[in-house]
């Protein structure tokens, strides 16, 4: 009994290991490129304002991958008339400040500074 007690108590160990390393950590930051400037996408601020749901974006807005293109193409009017992508908030009347008149200042697109040389 003591055997069986044992091994039961060493595959409950061994699984729950297995469980725990597949856990994927999320990014703390995405930079997606753009021609009008990079867009740092703070992913804690968003997950902490969700209360870290992560189904409420995923899969439903993005593909739980970091390196998935992002649906928001110019005009993003198009993608708030829909609410997809950054337009799902990023709109007139959404949870969050809506893209016109934030493109580049420092909320969305960001130019990286030029080099002196």
């Amino acid at each position: 009994m003591r055997k069986m007690f044992a091994y039961f108590l060493f595959c409950s160990v061994l699984g729950l290991t297995a469980l725990v390393a597949q856990k994927k950590t999320p990014p703390t930051k995405l930079v997606f490129q753009a021609k009008s400037g990079n867009i740092t996408f703070d992913h804690t601020a968003h997950a902490k304002r969700e209360k870290n749901d992560c189904t409420v974006c995923h899969d439903k807005l993005y593909a739980q991958d970091a390196k998935a293109p992002l649906a928001f193409k110019p005009p993003h009017k198009n993608g708030e008339d829909k609410k997809i992508s950054c337009g799902s908030c990023h709109r007139s009347g959404g949870a969050a400040f809506e893209t016109k008149a934030n493109c580049t200042n420092g909320k969305c697109h960001v130019k990286a500074a030029a080099k002196k040389g």
